[in-house]
């Protein structure tokens, strides 16, 4: 059973469409689990029914003109239970409904399992016998097994384009929602445009010999010069709108076509007698694959750059080029795969918002988007392209949800949103040089966090008050090697010197589970579990010095570095860390530097650091709260992956527990706590941080007026009160439910809060 399981799977994998898909799927199944009939009905989301798509053994001029309730018959019953329905005698069974003209008259028994996709029913499997009996256990569980797998690549079928819509119908549901993960904030109306590759890498052949070498070597550079032009052009497009440092990423587009790298590795191919395009892709496919395997999120997503490039190459080579397309304004771009140079195509200021179905917030295109405030869904596995283009759309960056096909009621709520937005963000420009003080005179420090200039200068324009997290591995990611001491010391003292005499508290290298370096590979089986952030640094103390003394010696005279520590899960890891920046700082002072001891701080991000609070905070001169990783780990959810990213939030209960047990450790031995990440820069969450004692919020810098704002119209008062009761429910919806009660009854505007005052 298990290899014809997989064969079949395999087959359906390789099918070109739907159509291809259902056939083979009941072709199969008949022959393999020798059964008279074997049906495939899919529901119908728009007419709420169940129709015959597919059949092997009844009358196949029923396909697509036959259908079922969302109740009714065996198939409907199997669909509302969600569950097999196995009968001997299907024809007496009392839900049974007979189909004129589908010819199931001389067959009794049945099984029905639903096709369940993400919670929700695809459609319905049925096999059929004409003899009385149950089908066994084995057979049940195949066939059960058959659906749970086939599920998703029907959703991917129907989604992709290959059907006339998401459902075979064609018709969208009203107020269809899609499901990703946040790429840029922001809500925004238009029309999608879907954005397709210019060719297609998987259709050339690998191998194909030559006799002409030169020829075929001369048309690759053409077509290599001809993609310099068009990435050259594009991120020209797009000056007006990013600053030097976003505009780099185009650079690194262009440094992926050197000799040294892809664009030499095809022409080694070349001379060796296979053909251009073939070259072109097994090269790309080997890229691809390298990538692909990387643990870390954000170079595993250069797979995506790559992919791109070689189907940039790829169109000139087969002379298929078109020249860039104009897009009307209020354009929602949408496709399988968004990418920079794809924007770079068009007149940026068209585009509303960005929608991709592969990639995550580690994306390029998602950085370019949050530079240029798009708001942006990435991730979108089952967003129909084909039937939503030319479709109004409504993308919540917010959220990372994508909605179509909105009644008048919901549109609307949609385009106040926006327009709220708008009158939003013009209104917080004032609060730049305002302190962030409550109504009853309680000061809150806020501060952001940075790894790119860009970050740097951003919080500069908007009163930050220093930086809570700089992340030391952004510029170890731009080397091909270990930075050295004074070629660290010079990035770091850019940003302490900037940021003088405001303190910046600098995170020591954390990389590992989401993050790695070229240069240091690190594969394991569960990276977030595995040798990351401290654990690294301290089995390396040669990298970790020279980070240390890198960081010291860049403070000299500015005296406003703190240092942080990463991953901390034991008092041990934490003591030995100490004796190495000690060590670090005796060092520099023989050499004649004049080093004032830095505050030492440790990252609460793994439950282990949570339970020993207390002990830690009696270690250290600060704890900081790594609110994303934390969440993650409590919650045992991925908030990039977008099959789980809905059970991401750090208003769950169990979460805002830990956050209130630090805090309230922490003020045993008066040690200031810190929140970094994402609930820092959420206005509800700011609030019952603030609520429950702590006093400085790390965030990013297009968060941090918005959070000034609703500080300044809340009271410390009502704070500890909505903290006081909301930890006393047990369900996020509750608490969700508790704060916007409570700030609506006293007055606050919701819109500052990111809450809907309606569903």
């Amino acid at each position: 059973m298990l290899t014809i399981l997989r064969k079949i799977i395999q087959e359906v994998s390789n099918a070109g469409n739907l159509d291809a898909i259902l056939h083979l799927i009941t072709s199969r199944v008949k022959q393999n689990l020798e059964v008279d009939v074997c049906s495939l009905f899919l529901f119908d989301f728009e007419e709420r029914r169940y129709v015959l798509m597919s059949t092997d053994g009844l009358n196949k001029r029923a396909i697509g003109q036959v259908s079922l309730g969302e109740t009714e018959g065996i198939v409907g019953l199997a669909g509302s239970r969600e569950e097999p329905i196995n009968l001997e005698d299907a024809q007496n069974h009392a839900e049974f409904h007979y189909l004129p003209g589908l010819g199931e008259d001389k067959f009794k028994s049945m099984l029905a399992v639903p096709i369940i996709h993400q919670r929700k029913v695809l459609g319905v499997l049925v096999i059929q016998n004409i003899d009385t009996r149950k089908f066994n256990e084995s057979e049940e569980a195949f066939l059960v097994t058959l659906s749970a797998q086939i599920a998703g690549t029907i959703a991917q079928a129907e989604a992709s384009g290959v059907v006339e819509g998401k459902h075979f119908s064609g018709q969208i549901a009203f107020n269809s929602r899609f499901d990703g993960v946040r790429g840029a904030s922001g809500i925004a109306v238009g029309i999608a445009y879907v954005c397709t590759p210019s060719a297609d890498l998987k259709s050339v052949s690998l191998t194909k010999a030559i006799t002409d070498i030169d020829t075929e070597e001369q048309a690759f550079m053409k077509a290599l010069d001809a993609v310099r032009e068009d990435i050259s052009k594009a991120g020209e497009r797009l000056a007006d709108a990013l600053r030097p440092e976003e505009r780099a990423l185009f650079d690194v587009y262009l440094g992926m076509l050197e000799d040294h790298a892809l664009g030499g590795e095809v022409v080694k191919r070349i001379r060796e007698g296979n053909w251009a395009q073939g070259s072109l892709c097994e090269v790309i496919k080997g890229y691809e694959q390298h990538f692909n395997e990387m643990e870390d999120a954000y170079l595993r997503e250069r797979a995506s750059d790559i992919r791109d490039l070689g189907q940039r190459v790829l169109s000139h080579l087969q002379k298929n080029h078109s020249a860039p397309t104009e897009i009307p304004y209020g354009a929602v771009v949408i496709g399988e795969e968004v990418n920079p140079s794809m924007l770079g195509e068009f007149q940026a200021r068209n585009v509303v918002a960005l929608v991709s179905m592969q990639g995550s917030a580690n994306s390029h295109i998602a950085i370019l988007s949050r530079a240029m405030g798009i708001p942006t869904v990435m991730g979108a596995v089952d967003l129909p392209l084909r039937a939503l283009e030319g479709k109004e759309l409504v993308v919540d960056g917010y959220s990372g949800h994508v909605y179509a096909n909105l009644t008048d009621e919901k549109r609307n709520l949609f385009l106040q949103l926006v327009e709220d937005e708008k009158l939003l963000v013009k209104g917080l420009e004032n609060l730049k040089d305002k302190p962030a003080i409550t109504t009853d005179n309680h000061k809150m420090s806020l501060v952001v966090n940075t790894g790119l200039m860009s970050d740097v200068v951003r919080s500069q324009d908007l009163g930050a008050e220093g930086v809570g997290l700089y992340r030391t591995e952004v510029p170890f990611m731009t080397f091909g090697r270990f930075p050295s001491e004074i070629e660290q010391a010079e990035i770091y003292r850019q940003q302490l010197s900037i940021f003088a005499p405001h303190p910046v508290t600098m995170r020591t290298l954390d990389i590992g589970g989401d993050k790695s370096l070229p240069y240091l590979p690190i594969v394991e089986d569960n990276p977030f579990l595995g040798w990351r952030g401290i654990r690294i640094t301290l089995d390396h103390p040669e990298v970790f010095l020279v980070q240390l003394r890198a960081m010291l010696r860049a403070s000299e005279g500015l005296n406003n570095l703190k240092i942080m520590l990463p991953m901390i899960t034991s008092i041990s890891e934490l003591q030995t860390a100490k004796y190495l920046i000690h060590r670090s700082i005796n060092e520099l002072r023989e050499d004649g530097l004049e080093i004032v001891e830095p505050e030492i701080g440790v990252m609460i991000e793994v439950p282990a650091a949570v339970y020993q609070a207390h002990h830690l905070a009696k270690e250290c001169d600060f704890l900081s709260v790594g609110s994303n990783d934390l969440t993650q780990y409590i919650l045992a959810v991925d908030r990039n992956n977008p099959r789980v990213a809905e059970l991401y939030s750090s208003l769950h209960p169990a979460v805002l527990m830990s956050f209130k047990h630090i805090i309230d450790q922490a003020k045993l031995t008066n040690t200031p706590v810190s929140v970094c990440g994402e609930i820092a820069g959420d206005p509800v969450g700011a609030i019952l941080l603030m609520g429950m004692g702590y006093q400085k919020l790390s965030m990013n810098a297009a968060s941090l007026l918005k959070i000034k704002a609703v500080i300044r119209e809340t009271s410390l008062t009502f704070a500890q009160q909505l903290v006081e009761k909301v930890m006393k429910v047990d369900d996020e919806s509750i608490v969700q439910a508790i704060v916007k009660a409570e700030l609506k009854r006293s007055g606050m505007n919701l819109k500052h809060f990111g809450i809907r005052d309606s569903n």
